[in-house]
């Protein structure tokens, strides 16, 4: 059976660049479970969580469904607003967006970086989330960490804490369903806080990082 999700994400993907296994297992997932729509386009977004569920959920202080993520494929469309100029051969060889991490328009991509190893990433929108960098050094560690439960993954503030112990008003349950697939997919236990994967929260308006994506980019920047 086709997974759309897989498909339209081949068809923006540069050449020379992969999609990591883990990230079909969890599109069959998504698909599997029906945790997606089709917009007027006929673009696939895929959830972690039903949609209306999550939002029937939703009161002042708290809602269910773990960590908010769209998954779709941006590909290399939309890159050179982001690096504020015009389209770039680099740029667009090295990265493929595929999901909205934020809903201020933050995005995670895949990266392919210096030493082509593919990394993912985030990209802030730079109208609200600032961050900027390695979110994970592989899939299965990205996909640990939407795993853990923040509302989304494009705060770092909160990223030295477990979900809900930041000092938030609004309490966000963890998606236990989720929780549960990853673990016995791949076998591995799911981080207490975003820290044990993101080695190097960088954002924007940093002046030096240790984060590798951090210090390619900035060449680009304008």
């Amino acid at each position: 059976m086709t997974n759309k999700l897989i498909t339209q994400l081949e068809k923006v993907l540069p050449e020379g660049m992969t999609i990591p296994k883990e990230l079909y297992l969890l599109y069959e997932w998504i698909e599997n479970n029906n945790l997606y729509v089709d917009n007027k386009n006929g673009y696939r977004i895929g959830f972690l969580y039903p949609e209306k569920k999550l939002k029937e959920s939703w009161t002042d202080t708290e809602r269910e469904g773990g960590t908010e993520i769209e998954f779709a494929a941006g590909g290399t469309e939309n890159l050179k607003y982001w690096f504020g100029g015009e389209d770039n051969e680099e740029i667009n060889a090295r990265l493929c967006v595929f999901a909205q991490s934020g809903a201020e328009g933050s995005e995670s991509a895949l990266w392919l970086n210096n030493q082509n190893e593919l990394k993912i990433v985030h990209m802030g929108s730079g109208s609200g989330s600032m961050l900027s960098c390695v979110l994970a050094d592989n899939m299965i560690d990205f996909i640990r960490l939407l795993a853990i439960g923040y509302d989304e993954i494009c705060w770092d503030e909160n990223f030295p804490y477990p979900p809900n112990e930041n000092g938030e008003e609004f309490i966000v349950k963890p998606n236990l369903e989720f929780q549960k697939w990853v673990q016995e997919t791949f076998h591995q236990n799911i981080p207490k806080t975003a820290l044990e994967i993101v080695k190097h929260p960088a954002t924007m308006d940093s002046e030096t990082s240790e984060d590798e994506f951090f210090n390619w980019y900035q060449q680009f920047i304008k």
